[in-house]
């Protein structure tokens, strides 16, 4: 059994480890040198030992001994991310709770950050930017970003529609503990579990907050990350995309929400099954007809905004269930590419900084990296 703190904290950081042993400790201390002197009861790290096989729980158990405020969970079995995340929520004690992975981690000032914004806005959400870093220590900007500039104060969902579109992920959200339980959600098993987490959490805030800084580093192409794993897992997602649409049926009867969710379900879909380092090609046709089923199943009475251009050809061929079209379209798309790639481009401006053009993640190629193609 894990000890309560004799004062809950403000913020409780649960950090699920599996697999990461090479990165436990820069993922820790990112958060626990960050928190400000003499404000250390106000953040504790709940690290979720998820019966890693490598030498994360004996690096969790002595590093919890030398550093106050970190507490520990050993699990006996492997239960994935998202039982980990749950885990780690039944013991945290804290009035909010962000969950962060434990092979990313936190640029310097961002507790702090996180910290005055929180006693400031006292939001049921506070919505975070980030970087994705590639393996060669490259950083982009997120395609979503760019939707989080610009917005003043406390808002509602209704009042910044946009924020739907920012990357649906847990970890750049951190979310007040008492409005979490009176929605009701909790993580499930199986991949792509931020699906029926993210979006709800936005739907049902009354008081959500951006950060417009950057909060999180989000690395990118590790070995065993969902997102550089060809795997049926992927199937998961129209699982937890039912469990969404099913969430939003019980609480909501605004057309344009489940218009703009369909839409975002059909691009999402679209990159996962066009995206080589996730989909065997064997597994391709078959996952493209769970697309169509889907498609036919969520299609909302007075339609969607489907994007111009391929993208939008894309979602016409789903409709259609044409998967032989979307194959040659694939591959002409793909052809089209590698003649562009073979042209000589001028060097970026910055080794370290991509803006992304703010456009809908649909827009993007489906091979490409998009606000929606996050771990989970």
């Amino acid at each position: 059994m894990v000890n309560q703190p004799a004062h809950p904290p403000l913020l409780s950081v649960v950090v699920p480890v599996h697999r990461v042993e090479s990165y436990l400790h820069q993922c820790l201390d990112s958060i626990r040198t960050d928190v400000p002197a003499g404000d250390e009861a106000a953040v504790e790290i709940v690290a979720v030992d998820d019966a890693s096989p490598d030498r994360c729980g004996e690096l969790l158990r002595a590093y919890a001994a030398a550093h106050p405020g970190v507490r520990t969970v050993h699990l006996t079995r492997n239960v994935g991310l998202g039982p980990a995340r749950n885990a780690g929520l039944d013991v945290a004690s804290g009035t909010y709770v962000w969950f962060v992975d434990s092979d990313d981690w936190l640029p310097p000032g961002t507790v702090p950050a996180v910290l005055d914004r929180l006693r400031a806005h006292r939001p049921d959400v506070l919505v975070l930017d980030h970087l994705r870093v590639r393996e060669d220590g490259g950083r982009e900007v997120d395609a979503s970003s760019p939707l989080l500039r610009g917005v003043p104060g406390v808002v509602r969902l209704a009042d910044r529609p946009q924020l739907l579109r920012v990357q649906h992920t847990a970890w750049n959200k951190v979310v007040r503990r008492a409005f979490l339980d009176e929605l009701g959600l909790r993580f499930h098993a199986g991949w792509y579990e931020d699906i029926p987490f993210s979006h709800p959490l936005l739907i049902g805030a009354e008081r959500i907050s951006v950060l417009d800084r950057v909060c999180y580093l989000y690395r990118q192409g590790r070995q065993g990350a969902i997102t550089s794993t060809r795997s049926g897992r992927h199937f998961d997602a129209f699982d937890q995309y039912e469990r969404l649409f099913d969430w939003v049926a019980r609480r909501s009867s605004d057309d344009r929400l489940r218009a703009d969710l369909f839409a975002l379900m059909v691009g999402h879909l679209l990159v996962v099954v066009g995206n080589d380092h996730r989909m065997d090609p064997r597994l391709r046709r078959a996952f493209f007809h769970r697309v169509a089923r889907h498609y036919r199943r969520y299609l909302p009475v007075g339609g969607y905004p489907r994007p111009a251009g391929a993208a939008g050809l894309k979602h016409r061929l789903v409709a259609g269930d044409a998967y032989l079209a979307y194959t040659l379209l694939r591959t002409a798309h793909r052809a089209a590419g590698r003649l562009r790639g073979a042209r000589p481009v001028e060097p970026a401006a910055t080794a370290t900084a991509t803006p992304a053009v703010p456009v809908p993640a649909a827009d993007l190629p489906s091979d490409q990296p998009t606000a929606l193609t996050g771990r989970g």
